[in-house]
């Protein structure tokens, strides 16, 4: 690149002078070709800037003809479509060729858009870089309204830019003016625009609701027509500037409540474009009354999910755990989320309701969830020990029963009997049980009494503790020993000479 300076001068020299390029060239201690770009630059004819005969005059036509017909094709593309046409040049001399030559745009005339008071309004998302919370690393958007005529500027930032989100924003919006202006312009972004064909276009079936609750025209500008929004866009730059720029803050919630000081003090007291007269604040004072009245109740902007739970009592929702009460496993339940509440629902009976958690990997417990859950378990817990004490020594029931009534600890004394139970089977146990309840001894002490004096009348050793198997299921297993006598019977059948 050279300074506009030296391109002055290279077009004074040739057009006052009338010095040929090889002189401007070499008198001003540039490239002949740097000359030749600046002259081409100004539109002079290609065959009155070369100072000589080139390679390249044959393809001349060629290159003049396909860029009118093509005009953003690039030079590299039309390089080889010279070559294979014999061109026997290298790119860079080509390259030069195809700036001098490709046509200039031509420069369209914008007229200065006025509204309406109380007319329009512009809105559009600016993104403002992450923001870390706990864990999670969450886009910060900032979603902005400005009133087309006093240029008053609503902003707030939210932790992502999706559908709740922009429907949120509107809701704001509309609040902070006061009113609602008659007719909302949107680029193409998905939330407002989902297709586009021509002059058809398939708005957001949210959008639409949220337009009929308000009574506002949805209106999407052109494509590749950001000037007819240049308001918004404005504001998206003024806030970065004026607003963000080396700012702290401790979260989102107090980078809004800076926004709003920020929107009524230092926004409003600029001077109105449409009037340099008066600021903003003036401004808006005499177009707020004009705007469309505020419904009775606001538009629900809740973000609605349906979530599965599954063996937990947790709802997934936005990268956390949200707990339920345990009757609702294996359920189908809806998720209705504002910015700072979860609320669970069976269709329209509110379960559960947790503050919003923006950090991810989380679990938002409620004790009032979990506790019966706990109970519950210690119960089942209880009722199988009972159960598989009562199947392998059925005298233990009757135990139990007598050392209830002198208040003893159930659960404890049921934890010790199976311990007996696992020692020295079944068979032991049952006859030690039997005869402490004969004696009239419902406690664990006297039944392992009992069971070392059999143990020792038979010179047995004393029980011991002795694990076998690391499946917790397999150890819950009993197996109840059954009498030897049938095997003797058919034994003595064997030994029987008639039987053979």
């Amino acid at each position: 690149m050279i300074d506009k300076a030296l391109e002055a001068d290279i077009l004074r020299l040739h057009h006052a002078e009338k010095w040929p390029i090889g002189t401007i060239a070499s008198q001003l201690h540039v490239h002949h070709t740097t000359v030749q770009r600046v002259l081409g630059q100004a539109g002079l004819d290609p065959e009155q800037v070369s100072p000589r005969a080139s390679i390249a005059d044959p393809y001349l036509e060629f290159v003049v003809t396909t860029l009118e017909k093509y005009p953003t094709l690039c030079a590299s593309r039309l390089f080889q479509m010279a070559k294979e046409r014999g061109y026997p040049g290298g790119p860079d001399h080509f390259r030069r060729i195809v700036v001098r030559l490709r046509p200039k745009p031509k420069h369209e005339a914008f007229l200065r858009l006025r509204t309406l008071i109380g007319e329009q309004a512009q809105a559009d998302w600016g993104a403002f870089g992450k923001l870390q919370i706990g864990q999670a690393l969450r886009a910060l958007w900032a979603f902005v309204m400005v009133l087309s005529w006093s240029r008053q500027i609503f902003v707030r930032f939210y932790l992502s830019a999706a559908m709740p989100s922009f429907v949120r924003g509107h809701v704001d919006a509309f609040a902070f003016f006061g009113g609602v202006p008659r007719v909302i312009l949107y680029d193409n972004l998905k939330s407002a625009v989902l297709e586009r064909v021509a002059h058809a276009i398939h708005f957001n079936t949210r959008l639409l609701e949220m337009s009929q609750h308000y009574h506002f025209e949805p209106r999407p500008v052109a494509v590749a027509r950001g000037n007819e929004k240049g308001r918004v866009e404005r504001a998206i730059r003024y806030i970065r500037d004026s607003f963000f720029a080396a700012r702290t803050f401790r979260d989102i919630d107090d980078l809004n409540q800076q926004a709003l000081v920020w929107m009524t003090g230092v926004a409003a007291d600029r001077l109105c474009p449409e009037d340099r007269t008066r600021q903003v604040r003036d401004a808006f004072a005499d177009e707020q009354p004009k705007l469309l009245p505020l419904p009775q109740e606001p538009f629900p902007a809740d973000e609605i999910v349906t979530v599965e739970i599954g063996k937990t009592p947790y709802a997934r929702f936005d990268l956390n755990d949200y707990s339920v009460p345990h009757t609702y496993v294996r359920r189908s339940l809806v998720i209705a989320a504002s910015l700072d509440t979860v609320r669970i629902l069976d269709g329209t009976t509110v379960i559960a309701t947790h503050g919003r958690s923006w950090d991810r990997g989380q679990q938002q417990e409620d004790p009032s969830h979990i506790e019966p859950l706990v109970d519950y378990k210690s119960q089942a817990s209880k009722h199988r020990g009972l159960g598989r004490l009562n199947s392998a020594t059925p005298s233990a029931t009757r135990l139990i029963g007598m050392a209830a009534e002198h208040g003893a600890n159930i659960g404890n004394l049921t934890s010790r009997l199976l311990t007996l139970l696992d020692q020295v089977g079944s068979t032991e146990l049952e006859a030690a049980v039997m005869e402490a309840i004969e004696r009239e001894l419902p406690t664990v002490g006297a039944v392992r009494q009992i069971l070392d004096r059999r143990l020792t009348e038979r010179g047995l050793p004393p029980p011991v503790s002795a694990h076998t198997s690391h499946n917790e299921r397999a150890a819950r297993v009993t197996v109840k020993n059954h009498a030897l006598s049938t095997y003797d019977h058919l034994k003595r059948n064997d030994d029987d000479p008639k039987k053979s």
